[in-house]
Order: structure tokens, then sequence, then C-alpha cells
């Protein structure tokens, strides 16, 4: 006689997530022909399936066998086994029930309940993965039964395996284009490279990255935020790209710069002898004042700081000028004059902000022979003169020099710097560091004005050359003939010796950067100071400045009056 319930069979789900997959039941009528042809058994035959107790029913929560599991899906995945009975009055058991993962039993780590089994890895390693539940047939002792005739373990009883591949990893993003600057109102190419078919979203548009994860796509235009980017692989896993950028109206890139130095007064005045040096292929950059000696800004300056202590001349559009010069096709070196600031000392000093200023000893403004200095090591100043530099970057202008980047001489006993941390050099040093970080997304040159001396005593006006050179696209030691007193690096009469005295100065800076980022670009003298031969002593720096290696100067006479007969065209 058949019994009169029969245990149900037990299919997967196809379904992705979720699903509760039911044992399906056999109709009677198989059941029963299946009976009389076969017949019941209780040794293992078809009679194993039946018992003559109430039939336990399983079902079977978790991913789609074959599913790609990503971060959030393996963070989020619960394994759930729910057993019923068709009696309501005896509960199924389901401590015979075991959880493996890659064949091991994890069962331990699963919530267990009279009728459930629930388990929530968190974590799972990336790779292959093998889920199963498992039954143990003789679960009141081990694990797994025993088999009285042969007195070998049995093997458990497979009821439901997932099989799944897991892959966690964020896909990683390299952005290619735009490099850094966007110059005019051009359309933007945004391109890189990630992984095989991640799918990139840039703004409202998704693009597919190819087979090789090569992906670009062209905006009218990116505004002042920048780019974000997301990417997305296969398995849902999620990298976020911000990408800073810049907006110039024009640029002109040169390898190499040889420029003479004009003031405020001489853009006005002076501009067109100026032009005519660039004409003749005398020249082929100018490098043009932001802020000078008095603190002074020749344009008409949006930064707060220089309008609130009244800094700003508006002599001239700055714009303007960069246009200018960049329709000749010639870079703009623009100098910025930063710690010898009278303008920003004076303000400072007499609105209760006298921490900005470095003083004497006697807690008054440090001068010695300057107007006033301000600190390199308050967080204020460095922040308005790092303002004015991205001013002038996002202008156009293509290069920022520094000036006056160092402490006043004299005896350091006789100055503070309040909030300084360490020795004036490092701290100017940071300023250097936090400067080139800040302007890095112009994509603009970056240098510095050193004093001819710091090469080898750096502790004298707080330039470490080596250390300003990591931080630096290159360095411009004031070596001018007439500045070097008899007998420096060997030579008894600098003045009247130029070649000489350039060449020795160089020999020695080369030295110093041998190994840095820097390259140096030296600033010469074409000066009616001391001038017994100007054309000679122009010539003369210019000549030891290429034997020495170097194709690059910059030209300084601080009335813009330059001496044309010295200065061949190259």
């Amino acid at each position: 006689m058949l019994p009169a319930t029969v245990p149900s069979l037990i299919v997967p789900s196809p379904l992705p997530f979720g699903p509760v997959v039911r044992l399906a039941r056999l109709t009677a009528v198989a059941l029963t022909a299946a009976a009389l042809l076969i017949g019941c058994t209780t040794d293992g035959g078809v009679g194993s399936l039946f018992s003559s107790g109430p039939e336990r029913e399983l079902s079977f929560d978790g991913p789609a066998d074959d599913a790609l599991l990503g971060a959030d899906d393996v963070a989020d995945l619960v394994i759930e086994v729910t057993a019923s009975s068709s009696d309501p009055d005896e509960p199924p058991a389901i401590d015979d029930l075991r959880l493996h993962l890659d064949g091991e039993d994890r069962t331990d780590e699963a919530e267990v309940t009279d009728t459930t089994l629930t388990w929530r890895p968190g974590d799972l390693e990336e790779g292959e993965r093998h889920l199963a539940v498992v039954s143990a047939p003789d679960a009141g002792g081990d694990d797994e039964g025993t088999d009285d005739d042969a007195g070998e373990p049995e093997a458990p009883e497979l009821l439901h395996e997932w099989r799944v591949t897991v892959d966690t990893t964020p896909p990683e993003v390299e952005l290619t284009s735009p490099d850094g600057v966007i110059v005019g109102d051009d359309p933007v190419t945004v391109a890189g490279v990630t992984e095989p078919d991640v799918v990139v979203r840039i703004g409202d548009a998704e693009v597919t990255a190819d087979e090789d994860g090569a992906f670009s796509h062209e905006l009218d235009a990116v505004g002042d935020d920048g780019l974000e980017l997301t990417a997305t692989d296969p398995a849902g896993n999620t990298t976020t790209l911000e990408h800073a950028v810049a907006h110039v109206p024009s640029r002109v890139e040169s390898d190499e710069v040889r420029a003479v130095h004009v003031s405020f007064h001489g853009w006005l005045s002076l501009r067109e002898p100026i032009l005519e040096m660039i004409d003749a292929g005398e020249i082929n950059a100018v490098q043009l004042d932001i802020k000078d000696e008095a603190g002074e800004i020749g344009y008409d300056s949006e930064v707060p700081i220089a309008e609130e202590i009244g800094a700003s001349l508006g002599l001239w559009d700055l714009e303007e000028a960069v246009a200018e010069l960049h329709a000749l096709d010639v870079p703009v070196i623009g100098r910025i004059v930063a710690f010898a600031d009278p303008a920003l000392v004076n303000w400072a000093w007499g609105n209760d902000e006298r921490d900005w200023v470095i003083q004497d000893a006697d807690g008054g403004p440090y001068t010695g022979r300057y107007d006033g200095f301000s600190n390199f090591a308050h967080e204020d100043v460095i922040a308005y003169n790092i303002d004015v530099a991205e001013e002038a970057a996002r202008a156009g202008v293509d290069h920022i020099l520094w000036d006056y980047l160092r402490r006043p001489d004299g005896s350091l006993e006789n100055m503070v710097f309040p909030g300084l941390e360490g020795t004036p050099e490092e701290g100017v040093v940071e300023f250097t560091r936090r400067a080139d970080e800040r302007l890095a997304p112009y994509g603009i040159e970056h240098g510095a004005s050193l004093y001819g001396i710091a090469a080898d005593r750096p502790t004298q006006i707080g330039q470490d050359v080596p250390a300003l050179a990591e931080h630096l696209d290159y360095v411009a030691p004031m070596i001018y003939p007439s500045h070097w007193g008899p007998g420096e690096y060997g030579v008894e009469d600098p003045n009247r010796q130029p070649y000489d005295i350039i060449s020795a100065t160089l020999e020695v800076w080369q030295e110093t950067v041998e190994g840095t980022r820097a390259r140096i670009v030296p600033w010469l003298e074409d000066t009616r100071f001391r001038a017994w031969d100007r054309e000679h002593q122009i010539r003369e720096q210019i000549r030891a400045t290429y034997d020495a290696g170097i194709d690059e100067w910059l030209m300084w006479d601080p009335h813009v009056d330059y001496t044309r007969s010295a200065y061949d065209p190259r």
C-alpha cells in the first residue's frame, strides 16, 4: 500500500535574486504508476523517497546561478533556506541542513531558527565561488552520517547550489584628455582608459569602453567646477573620478624663453620698442609685472585682499595685454613680488593684523633696508599671493615667476616670524609647494627669481635652492655682474669680467639643481648701473650663458630701456 504523503523533488531557481524555489510535487497518478511498476522498498530504492511522517518542503532564496556579483551585491547577499511541513502541528526539522562555501562548512555563521537558516556573508573572496545547501543524513551525531554496513562516512546530500563569480574591485580610470587646462571656447574631448566594457558616464552622456578599455566623448563645454566621471564595470562596481580643469582665453607654449622685464608703466609707455624686439626676433617672450616691489598690482585685480588694501592700480587690462602678446605667438611671464610688500604690510599693521608682518625683536615691523616684509608663514599672506597668481593664470599668463621669495637679508636674531614652524628656508619651500599645487591645473610654467648667492649660501636669505627646485619648473638666479664683489667665485673684477662671472656662477648653479625638477633660466642685466660698455657687457653675459649649454635668459632693466644692438635674432 502506498504511503499517504510523498516527498517533493528539488529544482534550482532560474530567477536572478529572491525567488523562492519550492519542491515540485509528483502527482498521485504518477506515483501510483511508479509504485505499481517498481514497488516500494526500504533499502535505498524508490521506496526511500517516502516516509510515514509529515512531508517537509524546503525553499531556497539566493542569487541566480552563474551570477556576477559586485561589491554591492556581495554586501547585500542573503542565502535563506526555509522549511515547511504538511502537518501544521508538527514543525519540520532543519538541524540536518548544512551550508557550504567552496566545500567548507559555514553553518556556524548562519542565523538558525526553528524553520529557517539565514546566512549573510557580508564579504566573499574574488573569483568563482560555490555555495551549497546539503543535508547530513545522521545529523544527531556527526555532521556526516555513516553507513552501518560499510562503516564509511556517507557523503552529504546536495539539496541546492549556486555557482557565482565575485568581482568587487572598482575599475581603474585614467583620464588622458583634457590635460589640465581648457583653452578658449572650443569643444572639449574627454578621453581616457579604463577596463573593457566599463560604462563611463560623463555629464548626461554614457559611453562604453572598447576591448582595449579606451573611451572618448566630446563635450560642448566644461564648467568651472571641472569634470566628474563615473565608471561602472559589468559587476556594478563604480569609480568616481573628479578632474579639476582650468579655463584660459589663450595660451602660447615655448621650449625656450628669452625675455626682457617690463614694468607696469613700461607696458604703458614703452610697449612699441618691446614689440619691435619681438618682431626682429631679438626676444621671444615678455616678462610682465603682475605685483611689484611696492606691493601694487598693475591691472584691476578682483582678489579681495588686493581690493581691501587698495593695491590694484588698474593701469591696463591684463587679459588684453596677454591677448596682444599671444597674437604675436609670444608667451607672457607674470612676475609676482611675493613677500616684499609695503602695501600689504602697512595695511596689516594698521588694521591689527600684525602677525601678517615679519617683526623685529622689539615687536615692531621689520624694515631693515626695506619698506616692509610680509610673513610667508601666515595663511592669509600665503593665500593672497597664490590668489593673485591664479588670477593671472586665468587671464592666460603662461608662466608665474616669483620674486622676493625669501626672508629679508640681515641677522635672524633681529627677526620674528609669527607662526613659523621650522626654519625660514623650510617656510619658503612650503609656500612654493602649495603655490605649485594650486597652479598645477593651469598647466603653466612655474619659476622663481633667486639670489645668486643662494646656491651655496641658502641660510643668508632663506632660499634652499635644491628643495625649492623640487617644486619649480625653473630657477632664475640673479647673477648680475655689477652686483658681485671682487674675488667672488675666483673672478677678480666681476663687473669688468662679465663672461667669467656668469660662467662661474652658472657652473655652481648647474651642480646645485642637478637631479631636481628645475632647469636654469638666468637673470642677466642690461642696466645703466656700473655700465662701462653696455653692449659688450650684455653680449658677454649672453655668450657665457649659451656656452654653459643654456639657451634661455631673462634680461633686467628697471627702466625698460634695452640696448637693442646687443641682441642678435635667433
